[in-house]
């Protein structure tokens, strides 16, 4: 039985995330409680507000850990905007702050001055490498962001999809039973509600 653990650490879009889940027809849990976390099929990190807070509430909450036992058990893992952050090494939001470190690399702010920052609004997907959660989902497809930093791996090869805003930008990460996203499926109409559905007919 499919059973989604939407990861609640008091910060995060959960309810636009939880609800799109539900439209679908699955069953979902936003929790903070480690055992409901180990014990569900998927796990969903959200994720909105500044990356050391984010980080902080993690700690004290005591979900580094269940999180670090999620990513490395085989079974599906989504992150969501800032939760495709939280993945990486460390972050210069606010400061240098150390992340879960199961990507190595960087989440650094946009440097354009040209563009407005955040970088909000529709913008375009270009699908670097197959993954599982693309099923029916067209090259150029359009999807929701709102970010001022982005994440970039030292290892080119997780990028599954890049964005162009000033730079090329890494939009989504797949590794194994993990795909992380910089824009907001949740918020990507007909385009986000197939990858969410792809994502939870994962095993």
């Amino acid at each position: 039985m499919t059973m989604i653990a939407i990861i609640d650490y008091g910060m995060g879009n959960l309810r636009s995330v939880s609800k799109a889940f539900e439209r679908l027809g699955y069953t979902v849990n936003v929790t903070r409680e480690p055992r409901v976390i180990a014990d569900a099929s998927h796990v969903v990190l959200p994720g909105v507000g500044a990356f050391p807070d984010c980080m902080r509430n993690l700690e004290q909450m005591g979900l580094i850990d269940p999180i670090r036992r999620a990513l490395s058990s085989g079974k599906p893992f989504l992150g969501i905007c800032l939760g495709l952050q939280l993945l990486f090494t460390e972050s210069e939001e606010f400061g240098l702050h150390k992340g879960l470190g199961w990507i190595q690399g960087r989440v650094v702010r946009f440097k354009t001055h040209d563009l407005k920052v955040p970088h909000m609004g529709w913008n375009t997907l270009t699908i670097k490498k197959p993954a599982p959660v693309f099923d029916g989902i067209p090259a150029d497809a359009m999807v929701y962001f709102v970010h001022s930093y982005y994440g970039a791996p030292e290892d080119p090869s997780l990028i599954a999809t890049t964005t162009e805003y000033g730079v090329s930008f890494a939009s989504s990460i797949a590794a194994g039973n993990v795909f992380a996203c910089q824009f907001h499926p949740e918020k990507s109409q007909a385009v986000g509600l197939m990858l969410l559905r792809n994502f939870a007919q994962c095993r």
